[in-house]
Parts: C-alpha cells; sequence; structure tokens
C-alpha cells in the first residue's frame, strides 16, 4: 500500500475533473441566485398574492431538501464502491437537472405546470449535489500529499468559487447586453445551457482518474479517537452552517441592490464579479496558510474578521450605493468568509475516519446546507420586509457565524504541522 506521505501530487487534469463537480454545482446556484428576480417573474403566477421573488427563492430553497437524501445515498455508494463512480453518477445527474430548468416553459404558457417542473428539478439537482461534496473532498484529500491537504482541499473550493465568479461574469455580460424584458424570457435560459453544456467534457475527464478509496491511509484521523465521531460530526454541522450563511447571504446582495437599494440591474449584477474573483483568492490563501500555519487560526482569523467588520460594511453600502462600493464590500465579505470555511472544513474533513469519510462528511455538510443555506436567502429578503430594515441581513449572518467561530474553537487541530509540534512539545 502507498503511504500517504509518498503520494505523488496530481496531475492538473485530475485536479480540473474533481473541481468541476463543485464549480458547476456553485455556477447553477449563483445562476438561480443573480437571476431570482426574473425567474420568479417567468416561472410563477403574477397575481398569487405572494411576491413571485419571494416563490423563485422558496424554490431555490426546496431544492436543499434533497441533499441529505443524495448525500446518504451516493455518499455511502461512494465508501462502498469508491470515489471515481461516486462522482460519476453526481455530476451526471448534475448536468441533467440544471439542462431540464433552462428548458422549463413559462408560466404564461404551462401555466401550474412550468413551477412544478422547475420544483421537481430543483430537487434532482439538491441529491445530486449532496451527492458531490462528500466523494470529491475525500477523493483530493486522500490523493493529496499529507503535508498539503489543506492546498489540495482548496482547490475543490476555488474551483467552486471560479464557477460562481464564471456565473458571475456571465450575469453581467448578458444583463449588460439584454434590456430587462428579454433577461426575463430568456436570459437566464441561455446562462444555465452554458453551465450544462461542461458536463460531456467533464466526465470525459473523471472517467481518467485513479481511485484514492483502497489506498488511503486509515490511520489519518487522530482527533477521532479523543473526541469521538458524533461530537466532531456536531462541531462541522455548525461550521458550515456558519459557511452556509456567510456564502448566501453573500450571493443575495445581487438581489438585494435591486430590491433595497434600487440599483441598476447591470449594476447590481457586477458585484457577484467581485465576490467570486475574491473566493477565489481567498480558498487558495486559505488552503496554503492553514498547512502553514494550522487549520485553527486561519478559520478562526476569517471569521472574527468578517464578524467585525459585517455591519460597517452594510452602513457604508446603504449610505454610497454605487457599483465600486458595492464591489468593495462584496469583495472583502467573500474575502473573510471564504479564508474562514476553507480552513474549517479541511479541517473538519481530516478528522472523519476514512472509512465513512465520503457518506459522514456528505451527509453533515447538506443537513447544514439544506436546513440554513437554502433557506439563507429567503429569511434574509423576509427580515428585510419584516424590520423595514436594510441592515437586517448583516444581522443575520452575524448572528450564525458567531455560532460558527464557537464551534471552530471546540474544533481540535488536525493540520500535520501542528500536530507534530504538539506531539514533539515537553509535557508536564
Amino acid at each position: 500500500m502507498e503511504s500517504a506521505e509518498k503520494r505523488k501530487p496530481l496531475k492538473l487534469n485530475a485536479i480540473i475533473a474533481v473541481g468541476l463537480g463543485n464549480a458547476l454545482a456553485f455556477y447553477d446556484l449563483l445562476i438561480f441566485g443573480i437571476f431570482a428576480v426574473q425567474i420568479g417573474a417567468a416561472i410563477y403566477p403574477p397575481d398569487s398574492g405572494v411576491s413571485p421573488l419571494l416563490l423563485a427563492l422558496g424554490t431555490f430553497g426546496v431544492g436543499f431538501l434533497t441533499r441529505p437524501l443524495g448525500a446518504l445515498v451516493i455518499g455511502r455508494y461512494g465508501d462502498r464502491a469508491g470515489r471515481k463512480p461516486a462522482m460519476m453518477l453526481s455530476f451526471t445527474l448534475t448536468g441533467l437537472a440544471i439542462l431540464g430548468q433552462a428548458l422549463v416553459p413559462s408560466y404564461a404558457v404551462a401555466g401550474i405546470a412550468a413551477p412544478a417542473m422547475m420544483i421537481a428539478l430543483r430537487l434532482l439537482l439538491g441529491f445530486a449535489i449532496g451527492g458531490e461534496v462528500g466523494p470529491s473532498i475525500a477523493y483530493l484529500i486522500e490523493a493529496a500529499p499529507v503535508e498539503r491537504r489543506g492546498l489540495y482541499a482548496s482547490i475543490q473550493f476555488a474551483t467552486a468559487d471560479t464557477g460562481a465568479l464564471v456565473a458571475g461574469l456571465i450575469g453581467f455580460a448578458l444583463a449588460a447586453t439584454l434590456d430587462d424584458a428579454q433577461l426575463g424570457q430568456w436570459g437566464w435560459r441561455i446562462a444555465m445551457v452554458i453551465g450544462a453544456s461542461i458536463v460531456p467534457f467533464g466526465l470525459y475527464l473523471r472517467n481518467r482518474l485513479d481511485e484514492t478509496l483502497h489506498t488511503a491511509s486509515l490511520q489519518d484521523a487522530p482527533a477521532l479517537a479523543r473526541r469521538g465521531v458524533l461530537w466532531i460530526a456536531l462541531l462541522g454541522f455548525l461550521i458550515i452552517v456558519s459557511a452556509t450563511v456567510g456564502s448566501y447571504g453573500l450571493s443575495y446582495l445581487t438581489v438585494y441592490a435591486q430590491t433595497t437599494l434600487h440599483m441598476a440591474t447591470d449594476l447590481a449584477f457586477a458585484g457577484t464579479i467581485f465576490f467570486g474573483l475574491a473566493a477565489v483568492i481567498a480558498d487558495l490563501a486559505g488552503g496554503v496558510a492553514s498547512d502553514r500555519f494550522g487549520r485553527k487560526p486561519v478559520m478562526l482569523f476569517g471569521s472574527l474578521a468578517l464578524v467585525l467588520t459585517l455591519i460597517p460594511a452594510f452602513y457604508w453600502l446603504n449610505a454610497s450605493p454605487t457599483m465600486l462600493v458595492l464591489g468593495m464590500v462584496s469583495f472583502w465579505r467573500s474575502t473573510a468568509t471564504t479564508l474562514g470555511t476553507a480552513a474549517a472544513i479541511i479541517g473538519f474533513t481530516e478528522a472523519l475516519p476514512v472509512r465513512n469519510r465520503s457518506g459522514s462528511l456528505g451527509l453533515v455538510y447538506a443537513l447544514a446546507v439544506a436546513i440554513f443555506g437554502g433557506t439563507a436567502q429567503l429569511a434574509v429578503a423576509w427580515l428585510t420586509d419584516l424590520l423595514h430594515d436594510p441592515l437586517a441581513p448583516a444581522y443575520y449572518v452575524l448572528a450564525i457565524s458567531l455560532v460558527g467561530i464557537g464551534a471552530m474553537i471546540a474544533l481540535p487541530e488536525t493540520a500535520p504541522i501542528r500536530v507534530r509540534a504538539h506531539n514533539l512539545s515537553p509535557k508536564g
């Protein structure tokens, strides 16, 4: 058996193959989020008594309900049959669901069948994405040289945020070239077709991957023996809840800029570009820093930076609702949120045993995202309407972030450099 210390670095095509799944998932999530106004107007009845935007955001949230099921079914499949076949299955289902969304007829054409079809496709997509997370992150950590696990796992997060960045660029380009009527009729559909078009390429690359399940070390979860899997799972759940609310709260800024700040559509969409660019940079920086300094210092630094600057950033944005300020606020919030998230999820994954890492990670992640991620945008929209306070999104993200910081403090350190230093230090 090949030891973890002697593993060779993955080739670029292998990293791309693994990362494309999360990239496509995040691409769709951001596309649906930033086009929520247009999707709601196209798919839902205008006179139902409920805002089409809220109905669209509700549909966005419904898709998260099947994530735990996907994590359980596909994640366990990845623990039994291997990471590679699980990733092939989840990626195929993701592509089919996204393409299906682009083809859903409008309410004016299909009536109540239109929202019914969209909800069904969001449920299928949630199932697929729920099954993607565990096998893909497990694969990268198992394939990585031990001293570079943070970097490898951060590449997975960076590809996901690259998907978000691409979504922001495409959304901005469409908003800049199409009028509001065209965006509502078919602009958002074009964006979804573009995402689905990468699926054949991704399947080709994934089919060429080597399996890691049977070569991974079975002795790589030192924190587990001391704390217990349920305790680690609880801490991981709270950390992912905090990261999820921060991330989806960020993506709501595009809708927030349109509905609360009354910014022009193309200017509002520009904020997603800054968000995606910052996330890609912070993902890689967080992974590298966590290899050098440890998982906990990096995750706590990012999370505390977010908490301390969140409300001042929203004050500034509301006082000066320009594209530049929106971009700067998006860039900073994305940097702080992502820096802590990358290190936290790496540490949580390392603390789980190999034999059920794919299923456990996927299930905990899916539950956290299903409960809090799927409702994040709906919650901040509802709170903003209820409180009539433009700072309502900041209050919500701040409260959840404080819970996440508590969990990060309790999570044991798993970075090899810190664990080795602890083991070599004199015992008093």
